[in-house]
């Protein structure tokens, strides 16, 4: 009977140890999870184990970059990471992209496919975004001193870009443009978010 009940609270034991331990798999991002700005290659495959793999990922005007995808296989849950150099020696970012599915993961409750009106009230107040059509359209450009405007606890900003699902009339489009998230030409194409950042501090 005694060894019975010692068995039953090792095993107890053993599954909260592995519950503390095991990393998210979904919810709201932070500076500290699931990534963390100390995090490496190695340290990723040692969490994330077969979920953490390397891959090319896209960059600005065409580049590629070696990072790191976590659950790539799982559209829902995808997340890339990139480095502060090609050795993969520290995190300097994350991205979640529009994979055509939503992310389980969000930010300030903003996900992929979050509307102007979701940022809107995650901001609490308008804020501005870049033209459309061109390599850095649709990103906001100015959160006007909304809540989306202060780093994260831990010194993390955040960036997020919209898109629609068919191109943008050509009031919308265009280096130079910035359109109000308010604005009527805007909320009438309604672009949704299609991708979203958080950049870690400089160390």
């Amino acid at each position: 009977m005694i060894r019975s009940f010692t068995a039953t609270v090792l095993v107890l034991l053993a599954s909260s140890a592995f519950a503390q331990s095991a990393p998210p798999r979904e919810g709201p991002i932070s500076c500290a999870a699931p990534v963390a700005p100390d995090d490496t290659e190695r340290s990723l495959k040692q969490r994330y184990g077969k979920e953490a793999v390397v891959q090319e990922l896209p960059g600005a005007e065409g580049e590629r970059y070696k990072g790191i995808v976590l659950f790539p296989k799982a559209r829902d849950r995808r997340i890339e990471i990139a480095f502060t150099d090609d050795k993969a020696g520290r995190a300097s970012g994350l991205t979640l992209r529009d994979a055509g599915k939503a992310s389980l993961w969000n930010i300030a409750g903003v996900t992929i496919g979050s509307s102007l009106a979701d940022v809107q009230k995650a901001n609490g107040k308008p804020f501005l975004v870049n033209g459309f059509e061109w390599d850095y359209g649709g990103f906001v450009t100015d959160w006007k001193g909304g809540a989306l405007s202060r780093p994260l606890q831990g010194g993390c900003t955040v960036t997020i870009r919209f898109g629609g699902k068919t191109g943008a009339p050509r009031s919308l489009s265009g280096d130079g443009v910035k359109a109000a998230s308010d604005g009527a030409a805007l909320v009438k194409w309604a672009p949704v978010v299609t991708e979203i950042g958080v950049n870690f501090p400089d160390r």
